[in-house]
């Protein structure tokens, strides 16, 4: 019952921050690995089969959220509600990173986790789908941006767009780069 913990989304100018929790099934799956290490294919078919083997949940911290309680609140936030979404209660809760939200479980911090613990590499993969293809849709919405290739994160592209079209309910106030804009 150890659950793996990770989440997408610190970085970028838009859109929400997103966290999965897995617990793995029985047997494991081959080829996990941290998110970023793989190809979009790759974890796209990593993805179907966590979902379909194994217990895992997502949650999200909504951009009023992360502008509202500042990233790192947003993101203890969103790994509480993957960790709830599971619907039991995890002997222990493995999270990638430095710092844990104040849980009642019993959690370990691990830095570098999504690429030493299969349970926080298959959070990883389930947390980056999820945003990537939020943010793909969004981008449908807010095509300027070019969402679908950067995912919200801060590319010469997306802030000269910023800059011409001005901040999308999509992005983070409290983020520098779309604050800075207030005061042009």
């Amino acid at each position: 019952m150890i659950v793996g913990v990770d989440e997408a989304g610190r970085g970028p100018l838009a859109g929400p921050v997103v966290a999965a929790a897995v617990l793995l099934c029985e047997g494991g799956i081959a080829g996990l690995d941290d998110s970023k290490k793989l190809s979009a294919k790759r974890r796209g078919e990593l993805e179907i089969e966590i979902k379909a083997r194994c217990r895992w949940g997502v949650g999200e911290a909504s951009v009023e959220e992360i502008d509202r309680i500042n990233i790192l609140q947003a993101t203890f936030l969103a790994m509480t509600r993957a960790v709830e979404a599971l619907g039991f209660e995890p002997a222990a809760v493995l999270v990638d990173g430095n710092r844990l939200p104040r849980w009642r479980y019993t959690a370990t911090a691990v830095i570098g986790g999504d690429a030493i613990h299969p349970c926080i590499s298959a959070a990883s993969i389930v947390a980056k789908e999820h945003r990537d293809r939020y943010m793909t849709r969004m981008a449908r919405e807010f095509p300027a941006f070019g969402w679908e290739r950067n995912m919200g994160y801060g590319t010469a592209h997306h802030l000269a767009a910023l800059r011409q079209h001005g901040p999308t309910p999509l992005h983070r106030t409290s983020f520098a780069p779309v604050a800075q804009l207030h005061l042009v």
